[in-house]
């Protein structure tokens, strides 16, 4: 009787941990179908997804230990859920033309303005898969966070809705410095890419206006793994032709 307890309870631990995993797999096929959706679109390529998880990951590590971070960031399930979270945050791009998402260089100031709501979209977009399920997703919290407030400033000049300082969900404010420098060091077909020492200057002059100050200074602690991550998840000429850049 022992050894059939012993057993029956063994396959049971078994059957959670296979569930956890099937379930697991579904939420990341799940993100990564959306984000998929809106590369298609956008002149990003996947690496842009790969390396904004990463540096997203290692901000939130690095911030679990601050004061004013470590309510939040309390364990590392809020972490996994950030790094998942993380490729859905331009997924609103999805719903902006392409005579402006794909256009090179500068918008007119009439297409900055349609491009401000990709945010929106974004959020809306999560929502709506949600409403088409009946219940709220809770590892998809942190991916309407990103998606909606990172563009959000923190002296408040940001958008879509110009909030400022601890106003800002935590998850945006990393996904914003994480966002911000990979743009600058991203090859496009009208900007060759930023040298790394450049791109972290810019980071470090938007401390307290763009970003939110301890951020940078962890960043700064951390930009030797910025520059490590970006090494490894590289645009090739081959990744970025199959996107039409060359």
């Amino acid at each position: 009787m022992h050894d059939f307890l012993n057993d029956k309870n063994s396959f049971l631990e078994n059957e959670v941990k296979k569930r956890t995993a099937e379930i697991n797999a579904i939420q990341d096929v799940t993100i990564h179908a959306m984000a998929s959706l809106a590369e298609t679109r956008d002149n990003d390529t996947g690496n842009h997804i790969r390396r904004t998880q990463h540096y997203l990951k290692v901000l939130a590590e690095k911030m679990r230990f601050h004061p004013r971070f470590t309510d939040f960031l309390n364990d590392n399930h809020i972490i996994d859920a950030l790094f998942k979270s993380a490729p859905l945050h331009d997924i609103g791009k999805i719903g902006i033309p392409d005579r402006i998402l794909l256009k090179p260089g500068r918008f007119e100031p009439s297409e900055f303005e349609i491009m401000k709501k990709h945010p929106e979209l974004g959020r809306n977009a999560i929502l709506h898969a949600e409403r088409e399920l009946g219940i709220e997703v809770p590892f998809l919290k942190y991916a309407k966070e990103i998606a909606y407030a990172h563009q959000e400033k923190w002296d408040g000049s940001g958008y879509p809705l110009g909030i400022s300082g601890d106003d800002i969900p935590i998850s945006a404010r990393l996904m914003a410095v994480a966002d911000v420098y990979d743009a600058l060091i991203s090859r496009r077909v009208y900007k060759e890419g930023m040298p790394h020492e450049e791109a972290v200057q810019i980071i470090i002059e938007g401390r307290g206006t763009h970003f939110d100050p301890d951020i940078v200074d962890a960043f700064l602690m951390l930009q030797d793994d910025f520059k490590r991550i970006a090494e490894k998840y590289v645009d090739s000429d081959e990744d970025l032709a199959k996107k039409g850049d060359f």
